[in-house]
């Protein structure tokens, strides 16, 4: 089958036709896949992850080909999204309700499956299967609890984006930070996690979100989907401008979508006493954080939280942003700006390198 390559670290994926696909075994389904995002973590693979040849690629949606043993919540031609970490139910972090903490989904870190096997190999090596998923390949198999049934015909082009961005943003909203109504927001960073955050906001009910980004057209499109005011960093003091739309006061919860370490204790200093700063997203892993006062912090109580995929049941919460989106109060369209065939993928990770729209989309079939 067609596939795209992470075989170096900072070169371009290598589109090639030749990967094979094993499965699926007992507990796994096999997956036509259609459509698959881009997202800035795989980006951050290609950068920094010496783990190849691996195939990345995670924020997917499409059609079970096949079902292996076992497999009941899906049946062949049903259409179902994909998530990178599904929860067992059944480990010490489901019981506590931390989803994405589950000792089996925590696999998805490793490329492999929770036994340490691939499905794909390649010229009779194993291929990682980046982030859990695998989806800038024509087939992928996952176990069952990583796949999501949603209604026959639903546009999976569309909806797609709910595998990773859009449970991220606003999943760190309503489930890591628990927003409330009529509070006040900063969300620093515009790409497709940073407007899920909007979004989540918008959703939550919070009276002010204040948006953040170098880029015009994010921030115009922050505006269309929930954000109250924005700001450009490039030309404004993102501090002073913070404290002056809250009067000095400071914002309730400060959200870093980028991954960021400026930005977390830009977060910690603009929030206000007994606030909270969210990373939602993910820093280099060589990067330190820079914390304000020690002692302000602990006076203040204010809080740091980490949120890995915003915290999200995706067997429970994709159903749900599926739901919001359909009763409009979720807005997809605008969050994409371009799909690519499977053979221009690079072309869309440039497009995420050089800040260009907000989400391109990979159509992995021709027809």
């Amino acid at each position: 089958m067609k596939a795209a390559l992470h075989e170096e670290i900072g070169k371009p994926l290598s589109v090639v036709n030749d990967v094979d696909l094993v499965g699926p075994k007992e507990g796994q389904v096999l997956i036509k896949t259609e459509y698959c995002g881009i997202c800035h973590s795989d980006v951050s693979v290609m950068d920094s992850l010496d783990l190849t040849p691996m195939i990345l690629g995670h924020e997917a949606a499409g059609i079970v080909e096949e079902i292996g043993d076992g497999v009941t919540s899906v049946n062949k031609g049903d259409y179902v999204l994909m998530t990178p970490i599904g929860p067992c139910g059944n480990c010490e972090m489901c019981i506590l309700n931390r989803y994405t903490l589950c000792e089996r989904g925590q696999s998805f870190v490793f490329g492999t499956l929770p036994d340490g096997s691939t499905p794909f190999s390649w010229n009779e090596s194993p291929v990682y299967q980046g982030l859990g998923v695998g989806g800038f390949a024509e087939y992928t198999v996952l176990e069952e609890r990583n796949v999501v049934r949603v209604e026959k015909g639903i546009p999976l082009e569309t909806v797609c984006l709910i595998g990773c961005g859009v449970q991220t943003g606003v999943g760190s909203v309503l489930n890591t930070a628990k927003v409330t109504a009529g509070s006040t927001v900063l969300v620093m960073g515009l790409g497709g996690v940073g407007l899920s955050v909007v979004q989540g906001a918008r959703i939550a009910k919070a009276e002010k979100i204040i948006a953040s980004d170098p880029v015009k057209e994010r921030r115009s499109k922050a505006l269309k989907l929930g954000a109250t005011n924005v700001i450009d960093p490039d030309n404004d003091d993102l501090i002073n401008a913070v404290m002056e739309l809250t009067l000095g006061k400071g914002v309730d919860y400060a959200f870093d979508a980028v991954g960021n370490s400026e930005l977390i204790a830009l977060g910690l200093t603009v929030s206000k006493t007994g606030g909270s700063t969210v990373i939602v997203g993910a820093p280099p892993p060589d990067e330190e954080l820079k914390f304000p006062s020690s002692l302000h912090l602990m006076m203040s109580e204010k809080r740091l939280l980490g949120s890995l995929l915003g915290s999200c049941n995706a067997q429970k919460d994709i159903p749900l942003l599926v739901e919001y989106w359909q009763r409009d109060l979720l807005d997809l369209n605008n969050m994409i700006s371009q799909t690519y065939s499977l053979d221009n993928i690079n072309s869309g990770i440039d497009d995420l390198r050089n800040s260009i729209g907000i989400r391109s989309v990979i159509k992995i079939h021709e027809t």
